[in-house]
């Protein structure tokens, strides 16, 4: 295979993997899946042993379009696996999702990055591309979740980093706020649990 039509090729899958995930996300939406963590559960649970899977594909999905609440899928994640299984799943599934984001804004470049958000977001973050430290500053931004990550993971597919380097800022600084939110999540909702008097 050439490596023209191995760019075709590739393209192809992109844009047949974007399709799936819009027509699913549009899906989820007119069923209603995506109105709260309850909804999201009640869906998983009818799913079976596929939910674990199913799951990971949502949460790839709502990185990649982020049509979806984040904060609602690592809601539901917790509630429906618990705090250990829930944090593997959403971290899996963001991890994986960041990375398509990355690939997509190498693939795609900068026009693909600037449709795909806000202009004052653009224009919020759009210096960092011109700084030296972009690295730095990513993976204090990936470490300590203060700024949109999603948003983060397309603008560093406009830079020369490698996807090894961008690959281990996503690996090592993900767990930390995901374990945070999960453990932290959990202990709320044991906390409102026995406050209720559940």
């Amino acid at each position: 295979m050439s490596i023209r039509s191995g760019k075709i090729a590739s393209m192809a899958v992109s844009a047949i993997g974007i399709v799936l995930s819009l027509v699913l996300v549009i899906m989820g939406l007119k069923m209603g899946v995506f109105t709260s963590p309850e909804t999201l559960q009640v869906f998983l649970r009818r799913t079976g042993w596929w939910a674990p899977l199913v799951f990971v594909g949502i949460q790839i999905v709502q990185v990649v379009f982020p049509i979806i609440p984040g904060g609602l899928t690592c809601v539901a994640g917790v509630l429906l696996f618990g705090p250990v299984w829930g944090f593997v799943y959403n971290y899996v599934g963001i991890c994986i999702g960041s990375g398509i984001n990355f690939s997509l804004a190498k693939q795609y470049g900068r026009p693909f990055v600037e449709r795909s958000v806000s202009q004052k977001m653009w224009g919020r973050y759009i210096k960092w591309l011109d700084s030296p430290k972009f690295d730095l500053y990513f993976a204090l931004a990936i470490f300590f979740p203060v700024a949109p990550d999603d948003f983060l993971c397309l603008l560093a597919g406009l830079t020369p980093m490698k996807f090894r380097r961008f690959a281990a800022i996503i690996l090592l600084g993900k767990p930390l706020a995901l374990v945070a939110y999960s453990w932290g999540l959990s202990t709320a909702l044991d906390y409102l649990g026995k406050f209720l008097g559940r």
